[in-house]
């Protein structure tokens, strides 16, 4: 969407200048009239270069704007004005002028829903769905609010995740980063000793001095790197595939520990997306394929996506749930006596809240088995090194003794 550039005045004869994003001069006009600001001269803005990754809008931008817009409409506020104040106070640029924007269209007739619909990018399509079914049924601000919660909780669970990710990661660069140090300036030193006195090394220490030597020696080391970028690209391109993001998330389900994790976050976010939007009023079979496309694991997308065909031909939640073998017993227990007591999107809920308890759980296990091992290992590879560096020296000092 270009922006433009304008200059005008106000009804009371104040100048005033400033920038807006629109598709074309119409809707330009539209905005600025609507602000009561006639148009003297205006034109598109010149694009910059930028380095902005993604849509320079994060998840605690959009819950925060939900969670004050939820109170403003209870307040009583009109609509625009609730967006007017919120594009106002927003500290992120980009997203006030995607606030801008949808302020504008709601003016000109459009839908809150549709109107957030122009800006997928920024607002998911969970978040416009749920807008939408808040807009029908007269529930905006309760709509609001559950969203906030929503993805308040979502980002938590995302938080705690890679928390348990991070710390193992930091381990791992440091103890490789420190044998790579060892191998490179501190072997090399004990090595040209060894070679001054001339006597043949133990097994051991010929393969560390041998590590060693590669590892100095670029013309060796480069086609190793060039192969591993290679691994890594190819893996990032097969990864992006139908067929290959399905094959590596199913994959991951079964690595021990990790896989639970997955399993268990999976799950949680399952519950806690199809229980809010059904409690918003989203039917059943929409509320599944928006579960589904918000989905990060690819397998529990495609249960999602044949459990849609099988409620669609007649069949009751629980059925193709069993039938895809994802979902714990205890989930297709609970989902069953919430659909028999009618209250299906409440026993999510508390589904979700169990799993995000699971996932804490699962968390420390990660954290507490992963710890460890890295350690043993990174014992037993320094260890080694400097066990297989001390084995010539005592022929050494034997030699010299005798």
């Amino acid at each position: 969407m270009p922006d433009f550039v304008y200059e005008g005045k106000t009804r009371a004869g104040k100048v005033v200048k400033g920038e807006y994003s629109a598709e074309n001069r119409d809707e330009l006009f539209a905005y600025l009239r609507g602000r009561g600001i006639i148009v003297s001269k205006f034109k598109k803005k010149s694009k910059a270069i930028s380095l902005q990754f993604g849509t320079g809008v994060s998840t605690e931008d959009v819950t925060n704007f939900a969670r004050q817009f939820s109170a403003m409409i209870s307040a009583g506020l009109p609509l625009v004005q609730c967006l007017n104040i919120l594009s106002e106070q927003s500290e992120n640029e980009h997203f006030k002028k995607v606030l801008l924007n949808v302020t504008s269209s709601v003016e000109t007739g459009n839908s809150l829903a549709d109107s957030l619909g122009k800006h997928a990018d920024v607002f998911p399509e969970l978040f416009i769905n749920m807008i939408a079914a808040g807009e029908i049924g007269g529930i905006l601000d309760t709509i609001l609010l559950r969203l906030a919660t929503f993805l308040e909780k979502a980002a938590a669970l995302n938080r705690k995740i890679k928390g348990a990710m991070m710390y193992p990661l930091v381990i791992t660069i440091v103890a490789t980063l420190a044998t790579a140090a060892m191998l490179i300036f501190v072997i090399p030193v004990f090595s040209k000793m060894f070679a001054d006195f001339g006597a043949d090394l133990p097994a051991p220490t010929q393969v560390v001095v041998n590590i060693s030597n590669f590892m100095k020696t670029p013309s060796q080391i480069l086609p190793l790197v060039a192969v591993l970028v290679f691994i890594g690209f190819a893996y990032a391109k097969y990864r992006k595939t139908p067929k290959g993001r399905y094959n590596t998330d199913k994959l991951l389900l079964k690595v021990p520990v990790l896989g639970d994790l997955a399993k268990k976050s999976s799950v949680a976010q399952f519950s806690r997306t199809l229980g809010t939007l059904l409690t918003s009023g989203v039917s059943i079979i929409e509320a599944l394929e928006i579960t589904a496309k918000t989905a990060s694991n690819m397998v529990l997308r495609n249960a999602l996506m044949s459990m849609i065909s099988a409620i669609s031909e007649g069949k009751t939640i629980t059925e193709p749930m069993k039938e895809t073998g994802v979902f714990p017993p205890m989930v297709i227990q609970m989902v069953a006596v919430g659909e028999e007591s009618g209250g299906l999107d409440q026993m999510l809920t508390k589904i979700a809240d169990f799993y995000d308890e699971e996932v804490n759980a699962a968390v420390e296990t990660l954290t507490s088995v992963m710890e460890p091992i890295i350690i043993v290992l990174l014992a037993i590879i320094m260890g080694g090194m400097l066990i297989a560096m001390y084995m010539p020296m005592f022929d050494m000092i034997g030699a010299v003794g005798g």
